[in-house]
């Protein structure tokens, strides 16, 4: 079989020669790049799933002998990825030798902690618990991966059959265990008695390939998965129709959008039940052919087959009594509709517990659904963050496609309860979890911060976003929109912002900010009105059009903004927080200001009337007064500059000095102290305050409250 790209159909052919070439020599480097290569290709291995190792000769640096040395993925991380840094390297020879000391499967995970005293390289990763699994085996370069192909293959019924007739007896069969020292012995044992084999297949599990360079075992790994894939492809359709066929059939694509926008913040709040989550949506074609087809509610309830899908989306998954094109409006009635189907589900997840949980099993964790699907719409997936949420909405498309591979050629079959419950709260996953770092004030929640991309604005963003939240980054500038979208992906990656043009006097722009929060996110937590425009003139030179402009965006913007984010929240009912970031203008009276600063203060008091009014609904409604914030401010770019120069009767230069000089302080004020003052607000630690107005001014007497 002639190889490269032109090879393969259903795997990417990556293989850069001229690049791999400048790592020869360096097996450990090569090990690096098959594996980004491997994890680049969702089709070959999940997002964190799968291991690669290589072995190879170096001095012992106590010896100075020669000694094989291990160098396999650790504890952690993604293929994708990978880095030197991210590899465990051991002493083959202290490894294999752990066998004598084995007591067998009851005592699996005491096994874990010997792996330390094999240890090569002290500054390398912790060990995995598949690190036996690469161990036991004498091949140079070993792949494990987690493809849906094979694992459809794996999943199915009579899978180990298949796997001897489609590969003729070249690829081995070891069925389910729990990843751990013995599975490591059974495929030692598995190549024993078939020597000459190309790859081991685990029931449910994934696959085992190898080769005696890292070409060679990434060659062997496509080849396989290619196989198992053709395999599938050539079935579909033999059995009937995939899934058994269409039920319902999707709605368009700009309605399924509306309607995931609709609901995700009510399926928010049932899941936050316990802590604020996170969603992700998707109406991936593949999930579309799932949910949609007769055969969703034989094969959903399930589960799936794989640990590392497992581990990522719960037993099973909840599927919503809703028809596609149901009203969503009412939502007294939708709450009445969902809230049974939420209860069942915590009440069969707690059941699931006690069934199976051991003497010293972890405490029950979140017993709401991880994965929630809607008929005729699409998939909704909730977790900590948006990066776990989208990976559990990828892990559940792979469990999907091996859905429909296993009842294309057999039957699906999935873990057995007792057998996904050792894994879920398996006590090394639970010291795994342990060891993460404690959430930030702002995990979990989501924020809107109005007039974003520069400035005022773009600091609480950039604020929120170090203390954990998720935000909606906007603008009505899509120049400057776009380049503060940059910043943020470059600095934070692309799972903490979502970015969209707002005119905040637009009901229309206001609408779809919130949808795009929803799709996005979830829902919302946190609205800052930031959004802002100045005019400095004379009563003589105002103009109607500068009353109704500044008006337009301060007042009328705060309050439609405000009103949307509340009805979302309403949705939700977990709370959530409104900050105005208005000014000292809204307190203090001075010359060529009577449009700006009676729009402020008219801000102010709008504050003062939805704090009151939001009360009851758990939203709190904060105000914090700034003044004379001139970094990287639009505001300052225009007249507002020289018309509050020409009010003081000084230049343009001077303002900055003239604003710090006039404070009891003595200090300029920058956008970061905003964006301080307004975590000190929604940070956790005056959750209980409300109506509060907290001035960032550097120490103006006249602005004082009392």
């Amino acid at each position: 079989m002639p190889v490269g790209k032109n090879a393969f159909k259903h795997v990417s052919y990556l293989w850069d020669k001229e690049e791999a070439s400048r790592l020869e020599g360096d097996e450990v480097a090569l090990l690096i790049y098959r594996s980004n290569l491997l994890g680049a290709d969702l089709r070959l291995t999940n997002y964190g799933g799968g291991n690669t190792s290589c072995k190879v000769q170096d001095r012992d640096p106590l010896s100075g002998s020669l000694k094989e040395v291990m160098w396999v993925k650790g504890s952690g991380g993604d293929l994708g990825t990978l880095k030197r840094e991210g590899l465990a390297a051991l002493y083959v020879d202290r490894l294999r030798s752990l066998e004598h000391i084995y007591k067998g499967l009851e005592f699996e995970d005491e096994m874990v902690e010997l792996f330390n005293h094999c240890i090569f390289d002290l500054q390398s990763k912790a060990p995995s618990i598949d690190t036996p699994l690469h161990g036991f085996l004498p091949f140079k370069h070993i792949d494990h991966l987690h493809p849906d192909a094979a694992i459809a293959i794996a999943a199915a019924k009579d899978g180990e059959q298949i796997t001897k007739e489609l590969f003729e007896g070249s690829i081995g069969w070891v069925n389910w265990q729990k990843p751990g020292f013995d599975l490591g012995l059974q495929l030692r044992k598995c190549l024993e008695e078939n020597p000459g084999i190309r790859g081991i297949m685990l029931g449910s599990h994934g696959l085992f390939t190898w080769g005696d360079t890292a070409y060679e075992s990434y060659v062997n790994t496509l080849e396989v998965i290619e196989r198992c894939a053709e395999y599938l492809e050539s079935r579909y359709g033999q059995k009937g129709a995939v899934f058994n066929g269409p039920k319902i059939q999707s709605e368009p694509e700009a309605f399924r959008k509306k309607q995931a926008a609709a609901i995700a913040p009510v399926l928010r709040g049932f899941c936050s039940s316990e802590r604020h989550m996170i969603g992700h949506f998707t109406d991936d074609p593949r999930v579309l052919e799932f949910i949609n087809s007769n055969d969703l509610a034989r094969l959903a309830p399930l589960g799936t087959s794989c640990p590392d899908h497992f581990l990522r989306t719960k037993i099973s998954p909840l599927v919503l009594p809703l028809n596609a094109a149901a009203d969503l409006s009412d939502l007294v009635k939708l709450k009445e509709t969902l809230a049974p189907e939420f209860e069942a589900y915590r009440t069969m997840y707690k059941a699931y517990y006690m069934q199976c949980k051991h003497e010293n099993s972890p405490a029950i964790r979140d017993a709401n659904p991880v994965i929630i699907l809607y008929p005729g719409i699409g998939m909704f997936s909730f977790a900590k963050d948006k990066q776990t949420a989208r990976v559990a909405a990828e892990f559940y498309i792979n469990a999907i496609n091996v859905m429909k591979g296993a009842e294309a050629i057999s039957s699906y079959t999935s873990l057995p309860r007792q057998e996904a419950f050792n894994i879920e709260y398996w006590l090394l996953e639970e010291a795994k979890l342990q060891r993460m770092p404690k959430p930030k004030a702002l995990s979990g929640k989501i924020a809107l911060i109005t007039g974003s991309a520069g400035g005022i604005g773009k600091a609480i963003a950039r604020k929120f976003v170090q203390e954990g939240a998720c935000v909606v980054i906007n603008d009505n500038d899509s120049g400057r929109l776009e380049a503060a979208a940059q910043k943020f992906h470059k600095e934070f990656g692309p799972d903490a912002y979502v970015a969209t043009l707002l005119d905040v006097t637009s009901t229309d722009h206001i609408q779809e900010a919130f949808e795009t929060a929803s799709l996005a996110f979830g829902g919302i937590d946190i609205v800052v009105n930031c959004a802002g425009i100045s005019i400095s003139k004379s009563i003589q030179d105002h103009t109607e059009k500068d009353w109704d402009l500044l008006y337009n965006i301060l007042v009328k913007g705060q309050f439609l903004v405000t009103q949307k984010g509340v009805e979302l929240m309403r949705k939700q009912r977990i709370g959530g927080d409104i900050l105005n970031i208005v000014s000292k203008n809204a307190l203090v009276s001075g010359p060529n200001n009577a449009g700006y600063g009676s729009a402020k203060a008219a801000q102010l008091h709008l504050s003062r009337l939805t704090a009151a009014e939001l009360g009851q609904d758990k939203i709190r409604v904060n105000t914090v007064n700034p003044d004379a914030v001139i970094s990287d401010s639009k505001i300052w770019e225009g007249s507002w500059a020289e018309g509050r120069a020409k009010a003081y009767g000084i230049t343009v230069e001077e303002l900055p000095a003239y604003y710090a000089g006039r404070t009891l302080l003595n200090e300029v004020i920058l956008p970061e102290d905003i964006s301080n003052a307004c975590f000190a607000l929604i940070g956790g630690l005056m959750n209980k305050s409300t109506g509060n107005i907290l001035n960032v001014d550097g120490g103006i007497a006249n602005a004082f409250l009392r």
